[in-house]
């Protein structure tokens, strides 16, 4: 999985278990592409507080996954429901195909 779409679900599933300055700075950062100077000088702080904070928020939201494995069932979860589309959609069964489609939003 590309780094950042892995990052951006390990934030998605467990964002809010960090504190709300993680959580400004990591959003600065990793999902805004702000440059560590730019957030540091906003802040201020230093440039190496701001790398530092994103480096341990990583470090937490990777662990948490470790632990709860979230993220990894939703990939899961989501390749499946994919695949009984595309299966669904091979035998013209448009009830499968029509709430394969909703859980697939919903995902």
């Amino acid at each position: 999985m590309e780094k950042f779409v892995e990052r951006t679900l390990l934030y998605d599933f467990y964002g809010e278990l960090l504190t709300k300055r993680q959580q400004q700075i990591y959003e600065s950062v990793v999902l805004e592409d702000y440059s560590l100077s730019e957030v540091a000088e906003e802040l201020n702080i230093s440039r190496q507080g701001v790398h530092d904070m994103v480096r341990r928020c990583d470090r937490a939201l990777e662990g948490y996954e470790e632990k709860l494995h979230l993220v990894e069932k939703f990939v899961n979860i989501r390749g499946q429901v994919q695949r009984i589309h595309e299966l669904a959609s091979g035998y013209h069964a448009d009830d499968i195909v029509a709430i394969s489609n909703v859980i697939l939003e919903e995902l």
